[in-house]
């Protein structure tokens, strides 16, 4: 497959970086804190979907608006950006601060959508299991600790870092700390409203995830009616990265049996 092409949309007056790849239904991929960029996982994907993987509004190259709050007005930016792109039969994969933002977007109108998925992902909160402080970790800290492969870690650490991705990465951190710093990762009012999606809805977890724990999948398929989890083994927080084949061939199957 040839590689993905970038541009940008504006939408609600955000100039917002988009790479897309492939050709089929419509894939739509929110990115975590970390950021947005393309990943051989994202190809595996391409090879079955149209994968459509925007850069959030405060993150990477796209625009801060200043109407940006909190992770529910991109809930509503969402639905925005599907109208705009003129998406319909969507599978949207939403990973940690993603797959909060894809939870919100699906509360706001899941008429768009064929299938949910959620990728270790934050807003709600499981009493007695704390979750890792990505903003006390340093770069190096978050990076260990995202991975459960200590090897992988190091070819991570190892890659090397322009001027631009510092920035890029200042830039996203900041934005984290605006959307999630208190209360950490969570939203009790998403909690509330988890019992209305009736979108088909897959959970996907890493066993060992420091940041998020696995006890938060079975939290998800507690709120949300006829979820589906799937708990990958000596897996951390990145189970598009760690666990690529796996993690494809969930995605594949489940949007395949969703609703048509």
């Amino acid at each position: 497959m040839a590689g993905p092409t970038a541009g940008f949309e504006v939408v609600e007056g955000v100039r917002t970086h988009v790479l897309r790849g492939g050709d089929g239904p419509p894939l739509l991929f929110l990115h975590g804190a970390n950021g947005g960029r393309w990943l051989p996982f994202m190809d595996k994907l391409a090879e079955r979907f149209e994968v459509i993987a925007p850069e959030h509004p405060g993150f990477g190259r796209s625009d801060t608006p200043d109407w940006l709050d909190s992770v529910r007005d991109l809930g509503h930016f969402y639905q925005a950006f599907m109208e705009k792109l003129g998406l319909s039969d969507v599978t949207l994969v939403g990973t940690s601060l993603g797959g909060w933002i894809a939870a919100e977007t699906t509360l706001r109108n899941a008429a768009r959508l064929r299938a949910l998925v959620l990728v270790a992902a934050g807003g709600v909160r499981v009493k007695g299991v704390r979750k890792g402080d990505l903003f006390l970790w340093s770069q190096e800290e978050l990076t260990r600790n995202l991975v459960h492969d200590p090897a992988l870690a190091e070819r991570m650490l190892s890659a090397p870092v322009t001027e631009e991705d510092r920035n890029i990465g200042l830039k996203n951190r900041l934005m984290t700390a605006r959307l999630a710093w208190s209360p950490r990762l969570y939203d009790p009012e998403l909690e509330k409203w988890l019992h209305r999606i009736a979108t088909p809805t897959l959970v996907l977890w890493g066993r060992e995830d420091k940041l998020i724990p696995c006890a938060y999948a079975e939290r998800f398929r507690e709120m949300i009616p006829h979820a589906r989890v799937r708990v990958f083994d000596s897996c951390g927080h990145l189970p598009h990265v760690e666990k690529t084949d796996e993690y494809v061939s969930e995605i594949i199957a489940f949007s395949e049996g969703a609703r048509p």
